[in-house]
């Protein structure tokens, strides 16, 4: 009898294997934008970051964490996820990693980027060039490396939250104010990549920016926004009515009874809780999950 029960629960373990190893937990890898230190924080490279609860701060070494979508039913197309926080924090958790596990249930491999805060107390960073520029060398970053993730150069979006979304329209649908002298150091390779998104995703996004500059040509956009937020509801539909007249590809939604920072997981409005299906939708009527890696 003793060698039956045994016998059964073995075969229990047998059974039930093959269920447990369906599921995998992410594991994400962080790496530095720049492998010998970021030009203009020489003298503060050396200090820790803060975080605490949702947020991380004093970044000066910018940084990436990948998010690889399953190799099972990834498509090819990749991400970089910029969290807001008013230039002086990153909402690390909200408008990062839970961003970042969204984007991994549509095939999408997500990089959430770590950059430098130009509002936190005793900063000598820039939004236009500092916070910005990290953002363009996130991009070409991505597409150095598409081969390592299963990721298509030729389909790298930002999607950027809050102050997030300012970086992502200052890259997308502006000029670059320090043009050639963004590329620091002068002789590295990635640098000689294109900093243009492929399609740009701007949820929330700050005033700055906006009114656009170089929205001819600017690439195909999504703007997602609350119609009750005092901040961020007029910048979204200023682009937006930008982005239409110069015949860029732009879809606008604007959620009825929602204010600003409206995160995954922390609304009890079904819409809210659906935005993201309907950026699929959109990614998906763009072609941009067509051709698997």
């Amino acid at each position: 009898m003793t060698f039956f029960f045994r016998l059964l629960g073995l075969l229990c373990l047998a059974v039930a294997a093959p269920a447990a190893a369906q599921y995998v937990e992410p594991h994400p890898v962080t790496f530095p934008l720049w492998p010998n230190g970021a030009p203009g924080s020489e003298s503060r490279r050396g200090e820790p970051e803060t975080a605490k609860d949702y947020w991380v701060a004093n970044v000066h070494n910018p940084s990436l964490t990948v998010y690889a979508a399953d190799r099972k039913h990834r498509n090819g197309a990749a991400i970089v996820v910029i969290p807001g926080g008013a230039h002086k924090m990153l909402v690390w958790t909200s408008e990062g990693v839970k961003a970042a596990l969204a984007l991994n249930r549509y095939g999408v491999t997500a990089f959430v980027l770590k950059y430098r805060l130009a509002r936190e107390p005793g900063s000598t960073y820039t939004i236009e060039g500092t916070a910005a520029g990290d953002a363009r060398r996130a991009v070409r970053w991505v597409r150095a490396h598409a081969a390592d993730y299963g990721v298509d150069a030729s389909r790298v979006g930002v999607m950027g939250f809050s102050a997030g979304g300012e970086l992502v329209s200052l890259i997308a649908d502006n000029p670059d104010p320090m043009g050639a002298a963004s590329r620091n150091p002068p002789g590295d390779p990635v640098d000689r990549i294109s900093a243009r998104p492929d399609f740009q995703i701007l949820v929330f996004p700050g005033p700055l920016g906006i009114p656009a500059k170089a929205v001819t040509g600017a690439p195909p956009a999504f703007l997602v926004a609350g119609s009750l937020d005092e901040c961020c509801a007029g910048p979204a539909v200023a682009l937006y009515e930008q982005l239409r007249k110069a015949g860029v590809p732009a879809e606008l939604h604007m959620y009825a009874g929602a204010g600003h920072a409206f995160n995954l997981d922390e609304s009890n409005r079904i819409s809210i809780l659906h935005w993201p299906d309907r950026l699929a939708d959109w990614m998906a009527d763009q072609g941009l999950f067509d051709g698997r890696r």
